[in-house]
């Protein structure tokens, strides 16, 4: 329903089965998903070592204050922003995400997630604006490489001292970034504690990338 990349104003669907209606129905539903995005406060930027990160390009090209949900646990994912962004360092890669290390999740259409490690050339992923907009896109290429990193550290809520913790892993680089309540991409190295970021939270555990309601703790 894409024609001319703007689809068509209407589909006739023809079926005496009513299971059939409620299955066109839940996909339409499916491809117009949106994401609630809450805002978060850092509390620290902590460089690491060396590890294996991951970089998903896909097929399609992303534009300001558009990206991908990552990090360390399924329950709080960081919006992490495209390499759309003009730099004095390389040359904007608007259809590429640097998602973090091989261990982090990354959200997928219809509520699901998926290790960074597992991701193939053809997977489907799920891209986010500012605003919990959505899309879906295409893998191209995953990229795999050493590089250094860095832990970034946050909290969500009214009380900040009695909020949990969330967490993810980036590359430690200037072209790595998040993405400002107000849709602006804010660079790694320029995250200084106070400064807010946007998050999508979710209560409930993961297995094999799909919620399931369980006792489960990610730290």
């Amino acid at each position: 329903m894409q024609t001319l990349e703007t689809g068509v104003a209407g589909v006739v669907l023809v079926t005496g089965d009513p299971g059939e209606v409620r299955r066109t129905v839940e996909a339409v539903k499916a491809s117009e998903e949106q994401v609630e995005l809450q805002v978060a406060e850092i509390v620290q930027v902590r460089p690491l070592g060396m590890g294996d990160r991951v970089c998903l390009d896909t097929t399609t090209n992303m534009g300001l204050g558009e990206g991908m949900l990552t990090g360390n646990a399924s329950s709080a994912l960081f919006l992490t922003h495209s390499e759309s962004v003009e730099n004095p360092y390389v040359a904007p890669r608007p259809f590429r995400v640097n998602a973090g290390p091989v261990h982090a999740y990354v959200r997928l259409p219809e509520g699901k997630t998926a290790y960074l490690a597992d991701l193939r050339s053809g997977d489907e992923v799920l891209l986010v604006n500012a605003q919990g907009q959505t899309r879906r896109a295409n893998i191209g290429r995953v990229k795999t490489e050493r590089r250094p990193l860095a832990l970034v550290r946050a909290r969500v809520g009214s009380d900040l001292l009695d909020a949990p913790e969330i967490t993810t892993i980036l590359q430690n680089a200037e072209t790595i970034r998040l993405v400002t309540p107000e849709g602006q991409p804010v660079s790694l190295v320029a995250l200084q504690p106070g400064a807010k970021v946007l998050v999508a939270l979710e209560e409930g555990g993961r297995h094999f990338g799909m919620k399931v309601t369980e006792t489960i703790s990610e730290k």
